[in-house]
């Protein structure tokens, strides 16, 4: 221990500004330190830090897996024999009932604040349930990669739609990168024949983007009142009210193999990532959550073309690549100017 320097009647002691100067440095550190101030934070504040350290990365990891799985949704389409809207039903069934049984354990209420957000929660239920019929429709009139890619116009939709929507101002650079989708979207049709597939599956998935983002504008203002579960919960449960009886009344008969695939993409592929989802959230920046979710389609045409033989072609490729960097640009501003 250094011993005490005196300077005439006055005794100066390092251990008198240690504490003052490391108070000091931490203060003059950011929030979200990064670089050089990110590791002296690390070391200076010790064991609270690398707590907070742990925390995101593990966060991190639970997005990415809810990422991952929800590209996963894409491939049973092809792997369940069974019409677009009975898959997304029986789909719904599972999904609510696991996020009722964790509702439940955890006593959440599942109150609605009032008849205007009773109506938004339904309607956005519709929305998604329809989102999803027509997402499907899409990837089993097509490939995976076609409906994956044509569903995720829908950042530039959401651009477009949302300033006629709340009356606000629409932005000139917004309305150009929906013109380099339009592109992209030209370059991954091969022919505009009214018999092409690939014309059929993305015309499909546009209508889905279309259905998707209409559910968003309907919770933007559910977002700040209830859970991303409690929400969630909600409108499968009115997924399951307006698609269960002509499920039950017109559906095709289920297998043994297609009632398992149906629990694993009910509960493995749509409860648990958006439990990880609303988990990852309460940690992460709004940035983070947004580019990650820009690796979706890649997550699902690699999985596609790994387990399905369903390898792009080179106008897919270049046309999903045109797609894509026009929604991680708009998805990177919007973030931004946040």
């Amino acid at each position: 221990m250094p011993h005490p320097v005196r300077c005439g009647n006055w005794k100066f002691s390092p251990r008198r500004i240690a504490g003052p100067l490391r108070a000091a440095t931490l203060a003059a550190i950011p929030q979200d330190e990064t670089g050089v101030f990110r590791i002296a934070a690390f070391y200076w504040r010790g064991p609270a830090i690398r707590q907070t350290v742990d925390v995101r990365r593990r966060s991190l990891i639970e997005l990415n897996t809810a990422v991952v799985l929800w590209a996963g949704t894409a491939l049973f389409a092809k792997w369940i024999p069974l019409p677009a809207h009975q898959i997304t039903g029986l789909r719904s069934v599972v999904a609510a009932g696991a996020l009722l049984v964790l509702l439940t354990a955890r006593r959440d209420s599942l109150g609605v604040r009032g008849l205007r957000d009773l109506g938004l929660l339904i309607g956005s239920g519709v929305a998604l349930a329809a989102h999803w019929i027509t997402y499907f429709q899409s990837i089993q009139t097509s490939t995976v990669a076609i409906g994956i890619l044509s569903v995720h116009a829908y950042p530039i939709m959401t651009a477009l739609v949302e300033p006629l929507w709340f009356k606000e101002k629409l932005r000139a650079f917004d309305v150009g990168l929906a013109a380099v989708v339009g592109v992209g979207l030209i370059v991954l049709v091969p022919e505009f024949s009214p018999d092409s597939p690939i014309l059929q599956g993305t015309l499909w998935g546009l209508l889905s983007a279309v259905l998707f983002t209409l559910r968003n504008l309907l919770t933007r203002h559910l977002r700040s009142v209830y859970s991303g579960i409690h929400v969630t919960f909600w409108q499968l449960a009115t997924s399951v009210a307006v698609l269960l009886p002509t499920t039950l009344a017109w559906g095709e008969p289920v297998s043994a193999s297609s009632a398992y695939k149906l629990v694993l993409l009910g509960v493995l592929f749509t409860a648990l990532p958006h439990t990880l989802y609303t988990n990852a959230l309460e940690h992460l920046s709004a940035r983070s959550v947004g580019m990650l979710g820009t690796l979706l389609p890649v997550y699902g045409t690699v999985t596609a073309a790994l387990l399905l033989g369903e390898v792009p072609s080179m106008r897919t490729i270049v046309g999903g690549a045109i797609v894509l960097g026009a929604v991680t640009i708009e998805t990177g501003r919007a973030l931004h100017t946040r």
